[in-house]
């Protein structure tokens, strides 16, 4: 290959980029902003070892998190070097060290094609060791094991070693289960017996390889001349071991991320590896990556002033030569179910005036359980949709196992239905007794659910006094619905039936979402029972709207549709438009993430990481209200709302809610979320009930006088205190006789002058 050939990939590269790809020798560290070109230094970097070096792939090695980002940048790589770039040692850190460990499997005493358990072969083992031992499965869920063992193995603390430290048996014991020692050994040991390792075991082994067998370590150093780490900041300590040792010799490691992009500590993932990657190589190279070709640069300036907020981090300047671009838009509605309607709205007028693909629409949340709302506007409005990461809300299996409930309590005869709750939760009615059921239904001529109500007497023994009892708690879920409405009905049957109770003892991460979810369907149900529009408001009429949003369309199946996903899932992604929704305290950041300051820098990282998926256009949105555990909750706008510099922000009148506007000032004033955390708590305080006079007419703001006399439809009477007029932001500060003081956007605020 000509040199000119070899080499012409570097002059599509910035100088800072440049740096990064032919500064091969040694460690290095490069820090890769948001949107910054990272893979295409990393692939070129790759490139340029082998076709200019003249590094034989077989000695490089270059670790990724997904199999796709491996595939792409092999794919890249192949383009320059060509097929040469099919021998790297190229892939995620589980795929490589379980190559490694199939080599040197007799080592540990494994055979070479010893089985890889996934999640679900691990928790069924555990399962089945909870039962061995007679243990409470309540306490000691699949779940809950798994995640500790798991903790245990990503922290490199073996069985033995967790057993004798007295931190973690006294940590067991704070939370009832005294036996995780005894079942992280026995788990461990029949994974070996087994000859099966999970896919924690395959970093635990290979650092148990190359610390007990120092000749296997050396053989591999001495292969692996280079080792690239993409995304370092969400490595675990295991994993940066393991690379750290097969450095160790020649010192040519080089890690690429951001810091600033590390959003993965409930997975293990370590910020302090990337932190105080210096401190292990003091003549460490760092090359800087700070020009963003992604976002425009009002969106850039915003994600900076976010992130730098945290203390720890590593210092860098992210710019970009992009346009200036619209500002963030910040949506306000009155409620979660309004918010869905107006970022729907947003989305239909993108569509119509900008001509936008939905394709190119996120809406990005913190939880799963925030798509409900959002799913269901963007279905009355005709906006193709789908879910990633998940499935649509209303066919994720806890909300299905109760709009099973619901269905069997209005349809005795739906037998689909009935298959899927008589044994959830768990009350000893096996496939047995439902094989007896169905022939004394065909011998008596009978329906199932006339066979369930005399179960003693047809089915006998253990079995038949159980179907009876299910059969007389539907009974009971029967009288409640004639009775009560939709939302007093699936609360009934949530709590009565024992899901609510088996989802809420369990507090893994899992839990904690499917539990959240089954709460976030009940309070779609209070909503559907609190409008005012639905005459019929039982569970049946709740029933038939959930069939008709639940049809299989191709809204879900088309490739043209708005994205909905978590923020966790959308990293590395990217889109024109993103709305980045449910900006409240306690949902984001997240309750559970407030009790310390690296849990709420690892929140803030996450907004960061929002932020940074949009490359056209940003839109915020929060709600003053939110159904949370079938209560409508205010709510006060997120802390980090505060963090965005203002003068980047405006606020979208276009989508406002129907209600009036208590607190609009622009967002370019830095008390904007000040007031409207006052209007929070005047909302708590306050509740005017005031009925307008019959004479009525709102009269021209532009009247208005500081002092002067008005009624307000809402808030009755009041003196105008202060006045500042500011073209469309004008606004006035009333103190009402019993509202309060107010101050009101005036292009929104309808005031009658009374002199």
């Amino acid at each position: 290959m000509p040199e000119s050939a070899q080499t012409a990939y570097l002059n599509e590269l910035n100088p800072p980029q440049r740096e990064a790809v032919i500064n091969v020798e040694g460690p290095s560290m490069i820090i890769a902003g948001a949107g910054s070109g990272k893979t295409r230094v990393l692939t070129n970097r790759i490139a340029h070892l082998i076709s200019h070096h003249k590094v034989d792939p077989f000695n490089i090695m270059s670790l990724t998190f997904t199999n796709k980002a491996a595939a792409e940048m092999r794919g890249r790589i192949e383009g320059v070097v060509g097929n040469e770039a099919r021998n790297l040692w190229m892939g995620t850190f589980h795929s490589v060290f379980a190559r490694i460990l199939r080599a040197e499997a007799s080592r540990l005493g494994y055979p070479s094609n010893f089985t890889i358990y996934d999640n679900d072969d691990s928790k069924t083992l555990i399962k089945q060791i909870v039962k061995q031992y007679n243990l409470d499965d309540k306490l000691y869920k699949p779940n809950i094991v798994y995640n500790r063992i798991s903790g245990a193995k990503n922290r490199l603390v073996s069985w033995q070693e967790y057993q004798n430290n007295p931190i973690y048996s006294e940590d067991d014991l704070a939370n009832q289960r005294p036996e995780m020692g005894m079942l992280y050994e026995t788990y461990s040991q029949r994974c070996f017996k087994s000859d099966a390792m999970d896919f924690d075991d395959l970093l635990f082994n290979t650092n148990i390889l190359f610390q007990e067998h120092v000749d296997v370590l050396n053989k591999y150093q001495q292969r692996f001349h280079y080792v690239l780490i993409d995304e370092f900041q969400d490595t675990n300590i295991s994993q940066y071991m393991i690379a750290k040792k097969l450095a160790a010799v020649r010192q040519n490691i080089c890690v690429v991320g951001d810091d600033a992009q590390s959003i993965y500590a409930f997975r293990g993932a370590d910020i302090q590896n990337i932190l105080n990657f210096e401190r292990d190589y003091p003549d460490l190279k760092m090359m800087k990556l700070e020009q963003n070709y992604r976002s425009t640069k009002n969106i850039v300036n915003a994600a900076n002033s976010v992130i730098n907020k945290n203390r720890a981090q590593l210092t860098k300047n992210v710019w970009t030569e992009n346009g200036t671009g619209d500002l963030i838009e910040l949506i306000k509605a009155t409620s979660d179910n309004e918010e869905g309607r107006l970022v729907a709205s947003a989305i239909f007028e993108a569509k119509m005036q900008d001509h936008t693909s939905e394709s190119d629409v996120a809406i990005l949340y913190r939880t799963n359980s925030q798509s409900r709302a959002m799913e269901e506007a963007l279905r009355r409005m005709n906006i193709r949709y789908r879910v990633v990461g998940g499935l649509s809300f209303y066919q994720r299996k806890e909300i299905k196992d109760v709009i099973a409930y619901m269905r069997y309590v209005i349809n005795p005869n739906d037998e689909q239905a009935m298959r899927r709750i008589i044994n959830l939760p768990k009350r000893g009615i096996g496939p047995g007794t439902i094989e007896k059921m169905v022939v004394a239904a065909t011998e008596e001529n009978k329906s199932l659910w006339e066979i369930m109500e005399k179960g003693g007497s047809l089915i006998g023994g253990k079995g038949g006094t159980q179907v009876q009892g299910f059969a007389t708690l539907i009974k009971s879920f029967r009288l409640t619905a004639e009775k009560k409405d939709a939302f007093e009905t699936a609360t009934t049957i949530a709590k009565n039936s024992g899901i609510l109770k088996d989802l809420h003892s369990d507090k893994s991460i899992e839990g904690m979402s499917r539990y959240e979810n089954v709460q976030e369907l009940l309070n779609a149900i209070k909503e559907f029972t609190d409008d005012p529009e639905k005459e019929d408001k039982s569970i049946s009429a709740f029933l038939q709207d959930v069939a008709l949003l639940t049809d299989e369309d191709r809204n879900e199946k088309s490739e043209d549709a708005v994205t909905l996903m978590t923020i966790h899932m959308a990293k590395g992604l990217e889109f024109q438009y993103v709305y980045v929704v449910g900006l409240e305290e306690d949902l984001f950041p997240s309750q559970m993430m407030l009790s310390s300051r690296a849990d709420l820098e690892e929140e803030r990282r996450l907004f960061y990481v929002a932020i940074t998926r949009a490359k056209k256009k940003l839109f915020f949105s929060y709600a003053l209200n939110r159904y949370r555990y079938g209560r409508l909750k205010t709510c006060d706008p997120s802390r980090f709302l505060e963090d965005v510099n203002p003068e980047f922000i405006h606020i979208n009148r276009k989508f406002r809610s129907k209600e009036p506007v208590l607190v609009a000032p622009s967002f370019t004033t830095k008390n904007f979320v000040k007031n409207v955390k006052k209007e929070a708590v005047a909302r708590k305080v306050t509740h005017v009930n005031h009925t307008p006079s019959k004479d009525f007419q709102p009269s021209d703001p532009a009247l208005l006088k500081e002092g002067s006399k008005i009624e307000h439809p809402k808030f009755g009477f009041g003196t105008v205190k202060l006045l500042d007029t500011n073209g469309s932001n004008s606004k006035a500060k009333v103190e009402f006789e019993k509202a309060g003081e107010k101050t009101l956007l005036l292009s929104f605020a309808k005031l009658r002058i009374l002199n």
